[in-house]
Protein backbone atom coordinates (compact mmCIF):
# COMPACT_ATOMS: atom_id res chain seq x y z
CA UNK A 1 0.00 0.00 0.00
CA UNK A 2 2.58 2.59 1.05
CA UNK A 3 4.59 1.94 -2.35
CA UNK A 4 1.23 3.52 -3.95
CA UNK A 5 1.44 6.67 -2.09
CA UNK A 6 3.05 9.71 -2.86
CA UNK A 7 6.56 10.48 -1.56
CA UNK A 8 5.36 12.91 1.55
CA UNK A 9 2.11 10.73 2.20
CA UNK A 10 4.48 7.82 2.23
CA UNK A 11 6.72 9.66 4.82
CA UNK A 12 3.72 10.65 6.86
CA UNK A 13 2.64 6.44 6.38
CA UNK A 14 6.06 5.40 7.62
CA UNK A 15 6.30 7.68 10.44
CA UNK A 16 3.12 6.41 11.83
CA UNK A 17 3.96 2.75 11.48
CA UNK A 18 7.29 3.36 12.87
CA UNK A 19 6.03 4.58 16.25
CA UNK A 20 3.67 1.35 16.11
CA UNK A 21 0.19 3.34 15.30
CA UNK A 22 -2.20 1.58 12.74
CA UNK A 23 -3.32 4.23 11.20
CA UNK A 24 -4.14 3.91 7.73
CA UNK A 25 -2.82 6.97 5.01
CA UNK A 26 -5.56 7.27 1.76
CA UNK A 27 -4.57 9.33 -0.89
CA UNK A 28 -8.50 10.60 -2.34
CA UNK A 29 -9.18 11.56 -5.75
CA UNK A 30 -11.03 15.11 -4.30
CA UNK A 31 -8.80 17.87 -2.50
CA UNK A 32 -8.44 17.87 1.50
CA UNK A 33 -6.33 21.13 1.29
CA UNK A 34 -8.91 23.13 3.39
CA UNK A 35 -11.12 21.41 6.20
CA UNK A 36 -14.19 22.13 3.87
CA UNK A 37 -12.64 19.98 1.07
CA UNK A 38 -11.49 17.51 3.10
CA UNK A 39 -14.92 17.10 5.01
CA UNK A 40 -16.51 16.86 1.40
CA UNK A 41 -13.85 14.39 -0.31
CA UNK A 42 -13.96 12.05 3.24
CA UNK A 43 -17.70 12.64 3.89
CA UNK A 44 -17.68 13.45 7.35
CA UNK A 45 -18.68 16.84 9.18
CA UNK A 46 -16.17 19.47 8.66
CA UNK A 47 -15.56 19.47 12.97
CA UNK A 48 -13.97 16.32 12.52
CA UNK A 49 -11.08 17.42 10.05
CA UNK A 50 -7.87 17.90 12.58
CA UNK A 51 -6.80 21.02 10.73
CA UNK A 52 -2.90 21.68 11.16
CA UNK A 53 -1.98 25.45 11.81
CA UNK A 54 1.88 26.07 12.14
CA UNK A 55 2.34 29.71 14.08
CA UNK A 56 5.67 31.08 14.54
CA UNK A 57 6.37 31.94 18.25
CA UNK A 58 7.20 35.49 18.30
CA UNK A 59 10.08 35.51 20.99
CA UNK A 60 12.12 32.11 19.72
CA UNK A 61 11.09 32.26 16.07
CA UNK A 62 10.15 28.11 16.91
CA UNK A 63 7.36 26.72 15.10
CA UNK A 64 4.36 25.97 17.28
CA UNK A 65 1.40 23.38 15.66
CA UNK A 66 -2.01 24.40 16.66
CA UNK A 67 -4.54 21.22 15.98
CA UNK A 68 -7.79 22.60 15.91
CA UNK A 69 -11.40 21.50 14.84
CA UNK A 70 -12.21 22.27 11.07
CA UNK A 71 -14.98 24.23 12.05
CA UNK A 72 -13.47 26.37 14.44
CA UNK A 73 -11.42 29.61 14.16
CA UNK A 74 -8.28 29.77 16.49
CA UNK A 75 -8.65 32.64 19.37
CA UNK A 76 -4.75 33.16 19.22
CA UNK A 77 -5.46 35.59 22.27
CA UNK A 78 -6.92 32.69 24.35
CA UNK A 79 -4.06 30.55 23.03
CA UNK A 80 -1.64 32.62 24.46
CA UNK A 81 -3.41 33.79 27.36
CA UNK A 82 -3.23 29.50 28.45
CA UNK A 83 -0.01 29.10 26.71
CA UNK A 84 2.56 31.99 27.44
CA UNK A 85 3.37 31.45 23.82
CA UNK A 86 3.25 34.60 21.50
CA UNK A 87 1.91 33.45 18.55
CA UNK A 88 3.04 35.20 15.12
CA UNK A 89 1.86 34.22 11.43
CA UNK A 90 3.63 32.09 9.86
CA UNK A 91 4.05 31.75 5.75
CA UNK A 92 4.31 28.63 3.54
CA UNK A 93 7.79 29.52 3.43
CA UNK A 94 8.60 28.74 7.12
CA UNK A 95 6.28 26.47 7.32
CA UNK A 96 7.66 23.96 4.63
CA UNK A 97 11.04 24.76 6.22
CA UNK A 98 10.36 23.93 9.73
CA UNK A 99 7.64 21.12 9.08
CA UNK A 100 9.27 19.75 5.58
CA UNK A 101 5.42 19.87 4.42
CA UNK A 102 3.46 22.43 2.10
CA UNK A 103 0.52 23.98 3.57
CA UNK A 104 -2.79 22.23 2.79
CA UNK A 105 -0.89 18.99 3.63
CA UNK A 106 0.88 19.34 7.00
CA UNK A 107 0.22 16.10 9.23
CA UNK A 108 0.05 16.50 13.16
CA UNK A 109 3.27 14.62 13.27
CA UNK A 110 6.40 13.07 11.27
CA UNK A 111 8.08 16.89 10.80
CA UNK A 112 11.26 17.37 10.22
CA UNK A 113 11.46 18.48 13.86
CA UNK A 114 9.58 18.41 16.70
CA UNK A 115 7.02 20.88 17.48
CA UNK A 116 5.17 22.24 20.39
CA UNK A 117 1.63 21.38 19.91
CA UNK A 118 -1.24 22.69 21.13
CA UNK A 119 -4.22 20.21 20.42
CA UNK A 120 -7.72 21.68 20.19
CA UNK A 121 -10.36 20.18 22.85
CA UNK A 122 -13.19 20.71 21.00
CA UNK A 123 -11.82 17.60 19.23
CA UNK A 124 -12.53 15.45 21.95
CA UNK A 125 -16.44 15.29 21.22
CA UNK A 126 -15.72 12.49 18.64
CA UNK A 127 -15.42 8.89 18.04
CA UNK A 128 -13.18 9.91 15.20
CA UNK A 129 -11.33 11.88 13.40
CA UNK A 130 -9.35 12.50 10.08
CA UNK A 131 -5.50 14.93 9.66
CA UNK A 132 -3.83 15.56 6.90
CA UNK A 133 -0.73 12.93 5.55
CA UNK A 134 1.31 15.02 3.80
CA UNK A 135 -0.17 15.80 0.54
CA UNK A 136 -3.55 18.12 -0.10
CA UNK A 137 -4.83 14.59 -1.26
CA UNK A 138 -3.69 12.45 1.82
CA UNK A 139 -5.24 11.64 5.08
CA UNK A 140 -5.61 9.37 7.66
CA UNK A 141 -8.37 8.69 10.54
CA UNK A 142 -7.81 8.18 14.05
CA UNK A 143 -9.53 8.96 17.57
CA UNK A 144 -8.54 12.24 19.45
CA UNK A 145 -7.09 10.63 22.14
CA UNK A 146 -4.41 9.27 20.05
CA UNK A 147 -3.14 13.12 18.79
CA UNK A 148 -1.50 13.32 22.53
CA UNK A 149 0.45 10.64 22.23
CA UNK A 150 1.36 11.01 18.92
CA UNK A 151 2.33 14.82 18.90
CA UNK A 152 2.87 14.94 22.80
CA UNK A 153 0.47 18.07 22.51
CA UNK A 154 -1.40 19.99 25.17
CA UNK A 155 -4.87 20.09 25.02
CA UNK A 156 -5.98 23.74 25.06
CA UNK A 157 -9.36 25.40 24.70
CA UNK A 158 -8.49 27.07 21.10
CA UNK A 159 -11.29 29.01 20.52
CA UNK A 160 -13.76 31.71 22.31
Amino acid sequence: MTQDLRCSAKRVQDFLSGKGFAFEVKELPGSTRTAQEAAESIGCKVSQIAKSLVFKEAKTGLPVLVIASGSNRVDVDSVERMTGLKLGMADGKYVKEKTGFAIGGVPPAGHDQPLETILDNDLKQYDTIWAAAGTPFAVFKLKPIDLEPLTNGRWVDVCK
